[in-house]
């Protein structure tokens, strides 16, 4: 199993350098000259949502907490349809990142810094945790559940991908996600085949044995199992709903590869695309998910993994005989499917935020780079990320640190949701709008998360035995994304400053002049 992996993993990273673009020029690398068609795009594009936190963090909060699980993954499927709504926006505009998606009604270049920093904030800490997962699960492929063989499959996972981003662009990462997506739904409906079979092709008696088997049937299909909502109420429940949908619709490398479409139409047909797509990934997750806990049972991938994100490798390898030769293959299929999730989720993430980071700050400086500097830069920048990303993720490997997802997720949906939104259908949005939305939308997700519920006070926290939560919520979008808007507005309606007088310099000859 191990050899046919490591072949599958050379064949891809064969396939990745074929595909590296030659050229030089950095529209050509961005966005592909916008020449990719609907199809190919919406392929593509349902591809980005194939990460490894989708693949294995989902189907184990399925696995475990049932319906909570269950209505993440709808918001999911959801998210697309806002990203739908604004495709043709976001084409029509001309441009491909937040920093010029900002400077659409605000000049200068304070809007496209700020674009930077918000596409730096979100993008790390999904590095993190992506690559985090990955290496969990590379582990447990091999048989090897320790803390140091999950840091040292971090690390080599990490390097895998950092060679991919290397070479990155985004025609050649959409090829390689065009090919993942139905390798993906092939797998997830052949596991989800052999576990119906368990259960003579019965879909109520695989629902029945899921609950039955759950850690607590009692409460299993229904709200509040998962220890993140238990005693939030429902106001906590319309947070997570808030963050999930707006905040998965504006991550940056979405927008870029909508952006990257021949026309508006053109990424509207796209969406469309991946809408369907997409939804038809979830609707096997979810059946993934019961049946990892009717096959599987809820208390031992809960031994394996607190999270679950065990549950299709563990599946995986008990819908067959143990010993036979197809249970081989099937887990070996499924390890590489998780390979290929992890090596194009992290490199387009990265690649996006390389490509704000140099488009919008380091080619606008007094002396801007040249088209193969920029290109250079990009290049650089990605390799950079990631490796910054298997860093982090390695030292921070023994602490939960699985809200920083929501973190993301939440300052993609406070600081860039409201701004696109204000560009896009208000006139008398300005500059100062845009800073006050989007600093203050990124202040508030910070300080809203550092005292929530996911950093102390609790036993799934980071710091448990502390305890400083004084915001009840566990994702800060039902405050900071009303927030935002709201500073949007009053920025935007403040009334301009008057221009300071010129200071007078008296020269030589006793003359006035303007400094």
């Amino acid at each position: 199993m191990i050899s046919a992996f490591l072949i599958f993993i050379g064949l891809c990273l064969l396939w990745v350098f074929t595909l590296a673009s030659q050229d030089e020029r950095p529209e050509t690398l961005y966005t592909a000259d916008r020449s990719l068609s609907p199809a190919f795009n919406g392929f593509a594009l349902a591809g980005e949502y194939i990460t490894v936190i989708t693949l294995f963090a989902a189907t184990g909060a399925i696995a475990l907490f049932g319906y909570d699980g269950l209505a993440s993954a709808v918001d999911s499927v959801i998210a697309l349809g806002v990203l739908l709504l604004l495709a043709r926006k976001i084409r029509d505009s001309g441009h491909y990142t937040l920093g010029g998606l900002f400077s659409l009604r605000a000049s200068g270049q304070g809007p496209r810094t700020a674009a930077a920093v918000v596409t730096l904030v979100i993008t790390i800490p999904l590095l993190m945790v992506q690559l985090r997962a990955a290496g969990i699960s590379a582990a447990l492929l091999i048989g090897m559940s320790s803390d140091t063989a999950q840091v040292a499959c971090t690390v080599l996972m990490g390097g895998l991908v950092a060679c991919f981003a290397a070479v990155a662009d985004l025609r050649g990462t959409g090829f390689v996600q065009v090919v993942k997506v139905p390798f993906t739904l092939v797998t997830l409906a052949v596991v989800t085949l052999l576990a119906m079979h368990e259960f003579s092709w019965s879909p109520a008696g695989l629902l029945t044995a899921a609950v039955e088997q759950s850690a607590a049937p009692d409460g299993y299909l229904s709200r509040g199992l998962w220890a993140h909502t238990v005693g939030l109420g429902p106001l906590n429940t319309i947070s997570d709903h808030i963050i999930v949908v707006l905040g998965m619709a504006m991550m940056p490398h979405l927008i870029l590869r909508v952006a990257a479409s021949r026309s508006g139409r053109a990424a509207r047909r796209a969406t469309s695309i991946a809408v369907g797509l997409t939804g038809a990934l979830y609707l096997l997750l979810i059946t993934t998910g019961f049946a990892a806990a009717a096959v599987v049972g809820g208390e031992r991938i809960g031994t394996v993994d607190a999270n679950g994100q065990a549950a299709p490798i563990l599946l995986a390898s008990g819908v067959l005989d143990h010993g036979s030769t197809a249970r081989v293959v099937l887990i070996t299929v499924v390890a590489c499917v998780a390979f290929l999730a992890v090596l194009t989720a992290v490199t387009s993430v990265s690649f996006a935020a390389a490509v704000s980071l140099t488009h919008d700050v380091l080619s606008r400086t007094k002396r801007p780079l040249t088209a193969t500097g920029e290109v250079w830069a990009v290049r650089v920048g990605a390799v950079v990320l990631c490796v910054g990303g298997v860093s982090l993720s390695a030292s921070v490997h023994r602490y939960p640190v699985e809200f920083l997802v929501t973190f993301s997720l939440g300052v993609a949906a406070t600081c860039v949701f409201p701004a696109l939104i204000y560009s896009f259908f208000w006139p008398g949005f300005n500059r100062r709008g845009l800073v006050w939305s989007v600093y203050g939308g990124l202040a508030l997700c910070t300080v809203l998360t550092f005292f929530s519920p996911t950093v102390s006070g609790t036993e799934y926290a980071l710091w448990p035995d502390m305890a400083f939560d004084w915001y009840p919520f566990h994702t800060p979008g039902l405050i900071s994304v009303p927030a935002a808007f709201l500073l949007g507005w009053l920025g935007s309606r403040r009334p301009a400053e008057a221009p300071r007088p010129a200071r007078q310099a008296m020269d030589v000859g006793g003359r006035g002049t303007a400094s």
